[in-house]
């Protein structure tokens, strides 16, 4: 496609997220709001009001996408409805010739994730991009550790952690039925809070082989999910990895992840560049040294001014809108995606990698076991109940299902 002309996009689910992306939408030049689609038609009108109030023509509102693919000119779909939704939505835009773009998270089970990654690779034998929001790949900071990672500036990677430190109150967990719960929440500090960061460390890690986990309700009441967890998990190149995420961590800290290598490290918190350092040259490996009182090579220099904006560093000035920054650079390799013919930077297939990293996270720590992620991504583990509960010895929560 070459035709540089805004892609028509409609909006599916107005709640808080659709009208987001209708507003990154707005404000993009590649893009142009045509439809917004909700079962509650008040939450379609209420949203198309913002739409027109931005200074662009109103959108058309439907209750259903088969209404607004027939009422309207529709080049991509974007599917921000809850997450067991996505499927039948996914299927409907893609059979009808769209492409489509999945909110976050890809699913909360499996097997639809499974049914989504099918129908995005019969799809694109059609021609049709579908990718899976995953702003946080886009951010600059991410974008150079995920680079220097890959293209082997830090050597050989050996190892990396994501830890997201944040902290919830009794009553975040008790404004809503649905929060807590595994049915509707689809787990606790590593779905909901963590799920961004240990994206970013299989970004930059690689494949991840196999994962070992515990997890904890240790600070909260009347939840079924976990508000601590702890994960070690081995890469296909080798590298291990650690995964820390807790909802109890008061008055709540930031979510950082860090790479480490032979040949350099790095360190990214809050979506923002902590630390970033690549060896010079291979005499400046040959000639460092360290002793046993020394934790670090001297005078090796912090680098990540010079490999950022300033806006991207630790320290920086803020980034105007950051969360609708990083929406839209996604937005534009998407559209770069669907006009140059080729895979978006974040596909179905990578996304499914990652929600079966969360998956066999739970899977491990309720069976006590390690778990490869091959197995969880074909279903050897779709019927296994998380169960989050103490541990009095090594054996199996009790109460876990196989």
């Amino acid at each position: 496609m070459t035709d540089q002309t805004p892609l028509k996009l409609a909006v599916v689910g107005a709640g808080v997220i659709g009208r987001h992306h209708a507003k990154v939408a707005v404000h993009h030049p590649d893009l142009e709001v045509v439809a917004l689609v909700d079962a509650i038609p008040a939450a379609a009108t209420g949203a198309a009001d913002e739409v027109e109030a931005m200074g662009v023509a109103r959108p058309v509102t439907t209750s259903t996408i088969d209404e607004a693919i027939a009422a309207t000119d529709i080049d991509v779909v974007a599917i921000c409805s809850p997450s067991g939704m996505h499927v039948q939505l996914a299927e409907a835009a893609l059979a009808a010739g769209k492409h489509v773009v999945i909110e976050k998270p890809l699913d909360t089970t499996m097997p639809r994730a499974r049914e989504i990654a099918r129908l995005a690779s019969e799809a694109r034998a059609r021609g049709l991009v579908t990718s899976v929001i995953s702003q946080h790949r886009f951010d600059p900071a991410s974008v150079v550790v995920a680079g220097a990672a890959h293209d082997g500036g830090f050597g050989t990677v050996t190892s990396g952690v994501a830890s997201v430190a944040w902290y919830r109150s009794q009553g975040y967990y008790d404004s809503g039925d649905w929060r807590g719960t595994w049915e509707l929440d689809g787990g606790g500090a590593v779905m909901n809070q963590g799920v961004h960061t240990v994206d970013l460390l299989v970004w930059a890690l690689g494949r991840p082989v196999e994962i070992s986990a515990q997890t904890a309700l240790l600070a909260h009441d009347r939840i079924e999910v976990e508000d601590t967890a702890v994960a070690t998990v081995r890469f296909a190149g080798g590298a291990l990895g650690v995964i820390h995420c807790t909802t109890a961590a008061y008055p709540g800290l930031s979510a950082r992840y860090a790479v480490y290598g032979t040949h350099g490290s790095a360190i990214v918190d809050d979506d923002r560049l902590a630390y970033f350092h690549i060896a010079p040259d291979t005499a400046t490996l040959e000639s460092a040294s360290t002793t046993a009182n020394a934790t670090a090579v001297a005078d090796a220099v912090d680098q990540k001014d010079q490999v950022v904006p300033p806006e991207h560093v630790v320290g920086g000035p803020a980034e105007a809108d950051h969360f609708a920054a990083g929406h839209a650079r996604q937005y534009t390799d998407i559209v770069g995606a669907i006009r140059e013919g080729r895979d978006p930077g974040v596909t179905v297939d990578a996304a499914l990698v990652s929600l079966a990293t969360v998956r066999g996270l739970y899977v491990s720590a309720t069976l006590g076991q390690p778990v490869r992620i091959d197995d969880v991504i074909d279903g050897a583990y779709d019927d296994v109940v998380p169960v989050v509960a103490a541990r009095t010895d090594d054996t199996t929560p009790e109460g876990a299902t196989r």
